[in-house]
């Protein structure tokens, strides 16, 4: 028998009470080394209590002391954007079909755009010489070459509204059959946001474009001059 083998024994096991640090006992006696003022000294400010993290004693704290840069906008929006070329690419792939209408779903779940979508999603007009049928599409924001592009094929672009809640519904509504829970109502735009959309969107998501009236035409292009 080797000796390795024959230190590991199960009658000769113990513990090793060198590893283990045993806590200090504060204020037990002045042969503890730690009793009376338990290591604190005496009198002042650390002896008596704590105090507010970055107290310096009086003076200007750090914080105050350093200049502020900059602000953080609580009301800005963040969207995605993506390319007319890359649709038109992906819909000559036979991944998109450009008979039924494109929505922010149909992008999602094509590969146009990534999964972390925080607002929305924003039509460029990058490769729009490579869109030559007519296509429907409802997103977030679109450029002016992006809707002058989708309407010279004689397609249409919608600007739709969804809040974070009904955005969710749109991209994952599996989520809330899996809870039981209803699809949200679609939620009306805020008043600053009103003049940047052409509808509340659609829930669930929808198949079919709503067709623009002469009147929303005539605005809207009031505002794309603008």
């Amino acid at each position: 028998m080797s000796t390795a083998t024959a230190l590991l024994r199960l009658d000769d096991l113990q513990d090793n009470k060198r590893l283990r640090q045993q806590k200090t006992r504060k204020g037990r006696g002045i042969g503890s080394g730690k009793g009376k003022t338990a290591g604190r000294g005496h009198k002042g400010q650390k002896a008596r209590g704590t105090y507010k993290f970055g107290f310096e004693g009086g003076q200007t704290p750090l914080r105050r002391r350093m200049p502020k840069r900059g602000f953080k906008n609580h009301f800005s929006l963040t969207f995605q954007p993506v390319g007319l070329g890359k649709i038109a690419k992906l819909i000559n792939e036979g991944i998109i079909d450009s008979s039924e209408l494109i929505t922010m779903k149909t992008l999602k779940e094509s590969g146009a755009i990534g999964k972390q979508i925080k607002d929305g999603v924003r039509l460029m007009g990058r490769g729009a010489e490579e869109i030559k049928w007519p296509i429907h599409l409802e997103v977030s924001r679109v450029t002016v070459r992006a809707k002058e592009a989708v309407e010279a094929v004689g397609g249409s672009v919608r600007r739709v509204y969804y809040n974070k809640l009904g955005f969710r519904a749109l991209l994952n509504p599996e989520w809330f059959e899996k809870k039981g829970r209803l699809l949200p109502k679609a939620a009306r735009p805020p008043p600053k946001q009103k003049d940047k959309v052409d509808s509340i969107g659609r829930l669930p998501a929808p198949t079919k474009p709503i067709p623009f009236f002469p009147e929303e035409k005539v605005v809207d292009e009031t505002q794309l001059s603008t």
